[in-house]
């Protein structure tokens, strides 16, 4: 009778929920900069049983937009994405906001500073203490990422992973010309291997879908020299202030690199669970009341069957 009551309390209240994805990639070569031998092995990492706090940095069209979904949609992990934080500010006209449109409008690059201030009033709001996170978007060079130490540290929440995603560029390069991409949610679909349902339309909201202006070899190009000469300090910055924290994961698709990702935070965080493992707490009154009201509708049952027994007898 308990143990069921408990069932029926529990099917109450129900179960919790919630969302995201984009595109991807594996390599046999490893990147000049960052050789596979001096960044820590899945295996080497001990667990934590603190929240997952994972920065993830990769060249442009790695996959990482798509990795990052799979974890949000299967785990009870939020996504920081220091881009969307801030047109969410501009559009609203917030006080940072109306700073950082200032200089966008500008050609300007928004200082770390306001961006560090944008990032602290997500990560210290009521809704994210406590939670899983990955990081996007910030830090991309060394001075950002010292910046960001410091003011993790201040609040006692520092990185516990930095993921590396090691992806050939041929393999990047081979790619972007089928890239599409989802404007307003950014879902990335790719017809080389993640075609959308409908050509050319969104398979959530059956919208458009769009090329990005900068999808083009030689913008593309561009870009991936700039993050070698940008993400390789910040990438020896990790390997010499948390080398038991900095993994390096290659493949040429997000389907080959998923299972080392997965593998990877499961075995480090033992806090993080997927949505289908984590249900709501019933509250200890509330059974009790469930238990109370059916324990009185079944006396009242049982009376109820009780027959009448005539005065003669």
């Amino acid at each position: 009778m308990i143990s069921s009551t408990r069932q029926i309390a529990s099917a109450a209240f129900g179960t919790t929920q919630r969302r995201w994805i984009a595109s991807t990639s594996r390599s046999s070569r490893a990147m000049p900069f960052i050789p596979d031998h001096t960044s820590a092995s899945p295996s080497s990492l001990s667990m934590k049983s603190e929240p997952m706090r994972l920065l993830m940095l990769a060249k442009p069209g790695s996959g990482k937009g798509t990795l990052s979904g799979r974890l949000t949609s299967k785990y009870n992990v939020q996504f920081v994405s220091t881009g969307d934080m801030l047109r969410e500010e501009i559009k609203a006209g917030t006080e940072v906001g109306k700073q950082a449109e200032g200089i966008v409008a500008g050609g300007g690059l928004v200082p770390d500073e306001l961006m560090i201030k944008l990032l602290g009033t997500s990560l210290e709001s009521s809704s994210m203490k406590g939670k899983s996170w990955i990081l996007d978007g910030f830090p991309r060079t060394l001075v950002q990422g010292e910046r960001l130490d410091r003011y993790l540290g201040s609040t006692g929440q520092p990185l516990g992973l930095i993921v590396h995603l090691d992806v050939p560029d041929e393999i990047i390069m081979g790619r972007i010309s089928d890239r599409w991409i989802h404007p307003s949610s950014g879902r990335i679909y790719n017809n080389s291997y993640n075609r959308p349902k409908v050509e050319g339309l969104d398979d959530v909201t059956g919208e458009p879908l769009v090329r990005r202006a900068d999808d083009n070899p030689e913008i593309f190009a561009r870009r991936l020299k700039s993050f070698y000469a940008q993400t390789a300090p910040l990438l020896e910055y990790y390997r010499s202030t948390a080398p038991s924290n900095l993994v390096t994961l290659s493949g040429k698709t997000s389907d080959e690199i998923w299972p080392q990702l997965e593998s990877l935070v499961r075995s480090r965080f033992g806090s993080l669970k997927s949505k289908s493992e984590t249900k709501r707490v019933v509250p200890e009154a509330v059974i009790r009341r469930a238990e109370r009201e059916i324990s009185r509708d079944h006396r009242d049952f049982i009376s109820s069957m009780v027959p009448i027994i005539p005065a003669a007898y």
